[in-house]
This record gives C-alpha cells, sequence and structure tokens, in this order.
C-alpha cells in the first residue's frame, strides 16, 4: 500500500514539475478576461517557430497541458488558447456542450478567440509567420475554422475534431495545409460530414490530408477519457503515439526550424 502511495505521489509531483512550465498569460477580448497558457521552446532557432493549440470542449486540461510540454522540447513554442474566458468554464459535459455549440454557431466569434490568442503566441516570441495551429475535438474545429477563416497559419492539424460547416456557407480558398487524425469508428462525426468536409477541401483548392486510425473512437490521444470504445470516447494509446508521430512529420514539413 505505502509502495502504491508513494508512486502516485511521484505522479503527481512529476505532473506539478511539467506545468510549471507553463506560464500563465491574461489577455482579453473587451471585457472578457482570458486565461491562456505559454511555454517558451527548450531550443533556440532564428526561426522561432510556433504552435497555437486549442484545448477540447472543457477548455485548459491536463491533456492540452502535457502536449504543450512535449511540443516545446521538440523546439517550438505554444500557447494554449482560452476560448471561454473567466466564469464561463464548464463543469460538466452538460455545459461544455452549450459552450461549444455556441462557438460552433457563432464561428465568427470562435475565429475572433483564435486570433486573440495567435496574437499572444507571437508576443511570446514565435515567428507570426511560422505557426502552425493544432487543435482536439472542438478544438480541432476551431482549427479548421483558423484556416476558414483567414489566419496567417502555415497549417493546421485536428485531432478527433469537428468537421463540418455550414452548408449555406460559402467555400473560399483555403491557404494553411491541412492535416486531420481521424478515429476510424468515431460516433460523433458522421459519415456524410466526412465527405462533406472532403469536397469542401477539394472546392477550397487545399492541400490536405486525412489519415484514419483503427479501433479508435471519439478522444483517443487523451488519457483521461477511459479504455471503454463503446461508450463513443476511449483513449487509444497506439492511435495517440502514431498520431503525434504524425504531427511531428507535419511540423516538420511545414514550418522552419
Amino acid at each position: 500500500m505505502k509502495t502504491i502511495y508513494l508512486f502516485i505521489l511521484g505522479l503527481l509531483l512529476s505532473m506539478n514539475t511539467i506545468f510549471a512550465q507553463l506560464k500563465p498569460v491574461k489577455y482579453a477580448d473587451a471585457d472578457q478576461v482570458l486565461n491562456g497558457l505559454s511555454i517558451k521552446s527548450v531550443k533556440k532557432s532564428s526561426q522561432n517557430p510556433g504552435i497555437l493549440l486549442l484545448p477540447a470542449w472543457k477548455g485548459i486540461d491536463n491533456a492540452s497541458k502535457e502536449i504543450a510540454e512535449n511540443l516545446s522540447k521538440l523546439g517550438y513554442t505554444v500557447f494554449i488558447a482560452d476560448i471561454y474566458g473567466e466564469g464561463n468554464y464548464p463543469k460538466d459535459n452538460s455545459e461544455a456542450g452549450k459552450q461549444a455549440g455556441f462557438y460552433k454557431k457563432n464561428y465568427e466569434a470562435y475565429q475572433k478567440r483564435i486570433q486573440l490568442a495567435l496574437d499572444q503566441l507571437i508576443k511570446s516570441g514565435a515567428n507570426a509567420d511560422n505557426i502552425v495551429a493544432i487543435g482536439y475535438c472542438f478544438g480541432g474545429t476551431g482549427i479548421l475554422e483558423a484556416a476558414r477563416g483567414h489566419l496567417n497559419l502555415k497549417g493546421v492539424v485536428s485531432f478527433h475534431g469537428g468537421l463540418g460547416k455550414e452548408a449555406s456557407r460559402p467555400v473560399e480558398p483555403i491557404t494553411p495545409r491541412v492535416l486531420i487524425c481521424h478515429g476510424a469508428d468515431d460516433p460523433n462525426v458522421k459519415p456524410e460530414e466526412i465527405l462533406a468536409f472532403q469536397q469542401e477541401m477539394r472546392d477550397a483548392k487545399a492541400d490536405w490530408q486525412m489519415i484514419y486510425y483503427s479501433n479508435s473512437v471519439h478522444s483517443f490521444t487523451n488519457p483521461e477519457a477511459g479504455n471503454d470504445n463503446s461508450k463513443g470516447n476511449a483513449y487509444n494509446a497506439v492511435a495517440a503515439k502514431r498520431s503525434f508521430e504524425h504531427l511531428q512529420l507535419f511540423l516538420n514539413e511545414v514550418l522552419k526550424k
């Protein structure tokens, strides 16, 4: 029992050490206070590549913090965006669904919050012309909105994110390169949504790719999602590892280091 306790204590202390490298950044959208997190690259580079990270629907979580830490070790300055702001952080899935639903419907407000976070990433030292945005779940939806909104990005990467947009919206050219990392068994993204997205990419003349991971559902990169695929949300260690490797290949291709 004592051994287990010491193991858990050591794990918690290790996580606190990791997250201590992330620096809180307070910024604003008009009178709405936002609280992002920034972490510098551990490697010096004249190119100063940056990554804007959009978290899942509950906001900044341990998964996004750990990813930011890992990316900083690879040579990237990272900023984790706060989309909701003080007073609006979801307490449960129901509240998260309502908050995320608002920004999915009001996509211009979502694009604005992403741009404000992008500004903070640049202020923290990233090269404004050498940035990729990545997003998870709701954040994966956001990076596509960033691309559709013509934000100055070299590329965007979605992990188990929503792909759709209203059919009435016009299709405009998409210049950032696009990588979609998708769970092959994700019940949250319907086949017709995938087909519509792929047609949008063709019509937008985008440089895009979509990778499917077998035996993977929604949230396959998040260790806190459990391991029961029947619930529609579950962690898949193999898919998480492969998708992070695909992210690194994409970053090496798109960004200057």
